[in-house]
């Protein structure tokens, strides 16, 4: 008997079948992010979203694009997939808040070696909870089999976003001046650069993973897995109510890359270290890999996943808003004349 085509694809190593029993799966998770705006639901050639102009005088959309980058060898190691989509969405929402836009919608790339319908769930299930915690819509996305390309039990994971601001309300850095104050915002942890590095330090395996730190009061991957966490709502609330003059969202190359990028010239950032969020994990990673500390912060955020530059006497209210708004802040320093770059002192 002749094969069918469907039975041919499936022998070349792509199960069309697991594709329809994926979009079944994610489909509860993909209704919870549905928020005024959404038009439609998935399954389309295209993900719909009605803008809402007519809030804004002069709208204009901020968009971002991410990936999670090789945090996921944690997620495969613990086959746990359940959290690495908030990573992806924490990571291109905040960079749009930063901003000064509110994300609006998001989709997904999950790119297999083979369609786990479970796994696919799973991961599409940290991206729906990444998009609520962000207030955005999961409107649409792609999961595509790459056999021959990828090991089977491995994927990739990537990311889009758009938002929107009002024009003159946009966070561009043209306020900033000497004299600003810098509030620091905790991060969670690690978040979702220099897992390279991390992975060598420790050489991440099945075993290393699995040692208990008492420092950290958890197995090492248990803490590198936390999620990114998402800065978007505490940061609208905070510029519903204080101009921000600037904010650098503290990914990969840590404070000498990101903070430079929120500054003017003739602006130097005078950080204080003692006066930032301080986590064990960064602690364990320099000591273990015995790693110069510049380097490390010159990789990783080091406890602190945003600087956000306020007029000074605007720092304490802002403080308290971001407290209020169920992070942990701080003023960690100041903006001074000076050539253009970041100080830690």
């Amino acid at each position: 008997m002749q094969k069918s085509f469907s039975d041919s694809y499936a022998a070349a190593g792509v199960d069309v079948t697991a594709g329809y029993e994926s979009v079944e799966l994610i489909k509860s998770h993909v209704k919870k992010t549905t928020i005024p705006g959404v038009l439609g639901g998935i399954g389309g050639f295209g993900g719909l979203f009605e803008l809402p102009v007519q809030e804004y005088k002069n709208p204009v959309l901020v968009s971002g694009t991410d990936g999670v980058g090789t945090k996921l060898k944690l997620a495969f190691l613990m086959d746990k997939h359940d959290t690495i989509g908030i990573d992806c969405v924490a990571m291109c929402v905040n960079d749009v808040a930063c901003s000064g836009a509110k994300p609006l919608f998001f989709l997904d790339y999950i790119a297999c070696g083979k369609n786990y319908p479970e796994k696919i769930e799973q991961i599409v299930k940290g991206v729906a909870d990444g998009c609520v915690q962000s207030g955005c819509a999961l409107v649409g996305g792609e999961t595509a089999e790459h056999p021959g390309l990828m090991p089977e039990e491995e994927y990739d994971l990537a990311g889009f976003t758009v938002g929107i601001g009002e024009k003159d309300k946009l966070v561009s850095g043209g306020h900033l001046k000497a004299g600003d104050a810098l509030i620091g915002v905790a991060s969670s942890g690690v978040h979702s650069n220099g897992f390279s590095l991390v992975r060598k330090v420790f050489q991440v395996n099945s075993e290393t993973i699995a040692v208990y730190y008492d420092e950290l009061g958890k197995t090492l991957g248990e803490e590198l897995l936390t999620p990114t966490r998402i800065y978007v709502k505490p940061l609208l609330a905070l510029m519903d109510s204080v101009r921000v003059n600037a904010i650098s969202h503290i990914t990969g190359g840590g404070f000498y890359e990101n903070v430079p990028r929120m500054l003017n010239e003739n602006t130097l950032a005078v950080i204080e270290k003692q006066q930032c969020f301080k986590k064990p994990i960064f602690d364990l990673i320099m000591q273990t890999g015995n790693i110069p500390e510049r380097d490390m912060y010159n990789t990783f955020n080091m406890g602190t996943g945003l600087v956000i530059a306020v007029d000074n006497d605007k720092a304490d209210e802002a403080v308290r808003i971001l407290n209020n708004a169920g992070e942990q802040a701080a003023v960690i320093g100041e903006i001074k004349q000076g050539e253009k770059g970041v100080a830690l002192v």
